[in-house]
């Protein structure tokens, strides 16, 4: 009889068996969440009790951002109200992945406005899904942000189309169903429809007894924090949430504005437990790592994402080109949202800081420079990788999970005289976060590559504020003493900034978990209400999952060391085996 698991005999015979049962795992972790979770067994309620309409206090439910800084999304309810804060995609790690395609972490059709700070994918991202899935209120955002999120949901959308077809592409050739995109570019062009661009410093209602205002954050263009003031009872509560909050003296756009006032904070933690250079520092790695490169005719990698970082790196390549310090070399920005998203920040100059307005004034051109070219077309794309000598390649996405940076990786990692240059995050989980981590080799398109390259990381870059940073921003409040929720930020990161607050500025703080929803009470104070099921049950089936596959690979390593010469027929069966286990970890 075969079984799993059985004698290596066996084992062998029955690779077709193993196939499958890879196969079921493989699903669990996709599928596990939402086959074992009741469809209407959601966030904020059990099948028993509903907290959505129950008459209590205000309540917020952390949807997403939580020991991790991905899929940042808050629901504030009331007795008369639910707006959303933000509405992101998660990102990186497998289980985290997954939480993206779970059917009913809130009813859209509930929710009467969305409150969003800023375009990038991990605030935003699953926009177009909840419109798809029944929202019908108004998304208020920065009209900056609402240019940008017309570029990157789309985007998105496309991805979200290609991914689906080649899966159901590979699920076909093994027998399975079809794999539907979590959404389409039209749901994303839907999405679009219900946005009202929103000016800094102005106040607006989105829903009934909500009032909010936009400050800049200082992170992207159009970055905002909200400042947001609930009228619950007859009894107003100020709330205030980060964002993401950017760096002092970046270029381009303005420093993160001041707010000194809240009765409960949640503020970021990305870099919660870390410490940038400074911006001088920065510049000076960045210029000595290009120009060494330059110098031993290789080319230099840039993973950016192509809102925000793209364009500041094309800034300070420019400042490089004034001066006369660089190299008169191709300098190709490889992706077509990054393309877009420059000439979108182009034409927002009312988001730009002094310096480059000031620049823009002696008639100099701060995001141009005469070896500066972008490409659009994949047959452009492709003939990056044909060019000899030295080059700088700007390409997306920032992470390494996606995009054409995946292409450029895979021609030039394995090279010593390249050189990879990280300017932003790298989540867990991620392609980018495995080079950094000093792996030897990584898996990119199906094929082992050795990492020869030499690997740069310079957060001083980052679109974010570090630990001082945030800590400084945060010590405006030390008068009004909030309630501070940490999120957006590893597990890690975030308890430890978390007692940095504590011991800093003497707030209270409270690190929430996902799926958590707490009652805000008065006089600061908060308790929880529930917490979902949803997250544990994900975590049993990733770690499943992970012990399952190592034993699958142990097994075969074991078979391998008994010797099978002359078996040709066992050792292709091994090598299809290997294939499947290889594809499923790279997915």
């Amino acid at each position: 009889m075969c079984r799993y698991f059985a004698p290596s005999q066996t084992f062998i015979a029955c690779s077709e068996c193993i196939i499958v049962f890879v196969m079921r795992c493989f699903l669990a972790v996709l599928c596990g969440a939402v086959k074992t979770v009741e469809r209407h067994r959601v966030l904020w309620y059990d099948s028993n009790t509903c907290y959505l309409y129950s008459g209590c206090a205000m309540k917020i439910s952390f949807i997403g951002g939580t020991r991790t800084v991905t899929g940042s999304s808050f629901l504030i309810s009331t007795d008369s109200a639910n707006v959303l804060v933000d509405c992101g995609m998660f990102q990186g790690r497998r289980d985290l992945v997954a939480r993206n395609y779970l059917e009913s972490i809130y009813d859209p059709r509930d929710i009467n406005a969305l409150v969003l700070t800023h375009a990038h994918i991990d605030h935003s991202g699953l926009i177009p899904k909840l419109v798809k899935d029944g929202f019908s209120g108004r998304i208020h955002a920065t009209r900056a942000t609402t240019d940008l999120c017309g570029l990157m949901l789309a985007d998105s959308a496309h991805i979200q189309e290609m991914e689906s077809r080649w899966k159901t592409s590979k699920n076909r050739r093994r027998g399975l169903g079809e794999a539907p995109p979590l959404y389409t570019v039209k749901d994303a062009e839907r999405a679009m429809t219900h946005f009202d661009p929103v000016t800094y410093d102005r106040s607006f209602s989105p829903a009934p007894g909500v009032e909010v205002i936009f400050r800049d954050a200082g992170h992207i263009l159009g970055s905002a924090m909200a400042e947001v003031w609930v009228t619950d009872g007859g009894k107003k509560t100020k709330l205030v949430f980060s964002g993401d909050v950017g760096t002092s003296d970046q270029p381009i756009i303005r420093d993160p504005s001041v707010i000194t006032e809240a009765d409960f904070l949640f503020i970021e933690s990305t870099y919660g437990n870390r410490l940038h250079k400074t911006i001088e520092q920065s510049k000076e790695e960045f210029t000595d790592a290009l120009l060494a490169t330059i110098g031993r005719g290789g080319k230099v990698i840039i993973p950016s994402f192509a809102v925000g970082r793209t364009q500041e790196i094309i800034y300070y390549l420019a400042e490089l080109s004034r001066a006369g310090k660089l190299p008169n070399i191709p300098v190709i920005v490889d992706s077509p949202m990054a393309t877009s998203a420059t000439q979108i920040i182009k034409n927002n100059p009312d988001c730009f800081d002094e310096d480059i307005n000031g620049l823009m004034a002696e008639g100099k051109r701060p995001l141009d420079m005469p070896t500066l070219k972008f490409t659009r077309s994949t047959e452009e794309s492709m003939a990056i990788n044909t060019l000899k000598g030295s080059a700088v390649i700007i390409s997306s996405s920032g992470m390494c999970d996606g995009g054409r940076i995946k292409h450029h990786l895979r021609h030039n990692l394995w090279r010593p005289e390249t050189t990879v240059i990280f300017v932003g995050f790298q989540a867990e989980g991620t392609l980018g976060r495995r080079i950094v981590n000093g792996d030897d080799t990584v898996r990119i398109f199906g094929e082992e590559i050795q990492v020869n390259a030499k690997i740069y990381t310079i957060n001083g870059l980052s679109a974010h504020a570090d630990r001082d940073g945030l800590l400084d921003w945060a010590s405006h409040f030390r008068g009004s003493a909030p309630m501070t929720f940490v999120v957006h930020g590893e597990e890690r990161a975030a308890f430890d900034f978390a007692r940095t607050l504590q011991a800093e500025l003497s707030l209270k703080t409270y690190v929430p978990d996902w799926g958590e929803t707490l009652e805000l009470l008065p006089n600061k104070a908060f308790r929880t209400l529930s917490v979902t099921e949803v997250g544990e049950k994900i975590g049993i089936f990733a770690g499943k999952f992970k012990r399952d596959l190592a034993y699958i690979k142990d097994k075969i390593a074991r078979i391998e060391r008994k010797g099978i010469a002359g078996k040709k027929d066992v050792s292709d069966r091994l090598g299809v085996i290997k294939n499947i286990l290889g594809e499923i970890e790279e997915e």
